[in-house]
């Protein structure tokens, strides 16, 4: 029940905000210690693949970053639901903040992937029914980000997006069973899988580390964007106010 109620207390925006400034210094060192490991160990310990040779170094970047832009989308899917079901006071400021990064770190696993497709398939690209469906997630996200930003009222953006965003997030289920329900070149789980991960130890513990310092990045940008962007709000509020009082003693007629 104490853990319940930490948890509950921090939907103050108020407490949020410090709880967030508390946070994040401890959150950026365990995020740097982590991810400067994995980074190491990927990038200079673990020994070439067999088969891919050094061009599987690739994976230690590419497969966290395929893994936070599908995190950042079910995170504003469930952030999503805060605003149309629950009324989360904090629920439209995480899936805002959370765009962003999902985009990028969507980008970042399109691009990484490239990388590796060319030396591995001879392309660049292929219209294979994973890459295809992570490109829409890509332009999912930008096309939230855009929807956004194009409407002037911040609470019919909220439920716009919020409904927008349960729509697209059919594609995350087919984004992680496209190598299996259809034939595609991409290659199927390795890590989360039905029985042991087929991954040699030697590969597999530094990705896990990689994965675990850029989720933790993940986190720490996430939790730093949502506190400026209550802050954000916050002087937008003090604005409009300061506005009204403004208008209503300018309306008020003379002596």
């Amino acid at each position: 029940m104490g853990l319940i109620s930490a948890v509950s207390s921090l939907a103050n925006p108020t407490r949020f905000s410090a709880f967030a400034r508390r946070a994040l210094p401890w959150l950026a060192g365990a995020t740097a210690l982590t991810l400067g490991a994995g980074l190491y160990l990927g990038l200079f310990v673990a020994p070439p693949d067999y088969q891919q040779g050094e061009t599987v170094r690739i994976m230690f970047l590419h497969v966290p970053s395929a893994w936070l832009g599908m995190f950042g989308y079910v995170l504003m899917a469930i952030a999503s639901l805060g605003v149309l079901i629950w009324r989360h006071p904090l629920a439209d400021v995480a899936a805002k903040a959370a765009a962003p990064l999902g985009a990028a770190f969507t980008f970042l696993a399109l691009a990484t992937g490239s990388l590796w497709g060319k030396p591995m398939w001879g392309t660049w690209w292929v219209w294979d029914a994973r890459l295809t469906s992570f490109l829409i997630l890509f332009l999912m996200y930008l096309g939230l980000m855009a929807l956004r930003s194009a409407m002037e009222e911040p609470s019919r953006a909220a439920k716009a997006c919020a409904i927008l965003t349960l729509v697209g997030s059919v594609n995350i289920p087919i984004i992680k069973f496209s190598v299996d329900w259809w034939n595609t070149l991409h290659q199927p789980a390795s890590v989360i899988r039905a029985g042991k991960p087929t991954m040699d130890a030697s590969i597999l513990i530094p990705l896990l580390v990689c994965a675990i310092g850029f989720t933790l990045l993940f986190v720490t940008l996430h939790l730093a964007a949502m506190r400026t962007e209550l802050v954000r709000r916050r002087v937008r509020t003090l604005r409009l106010t300061a506005a009204s009082s403004a208008g209503a003693f300018a309306a008020e007629p003379a002596e």
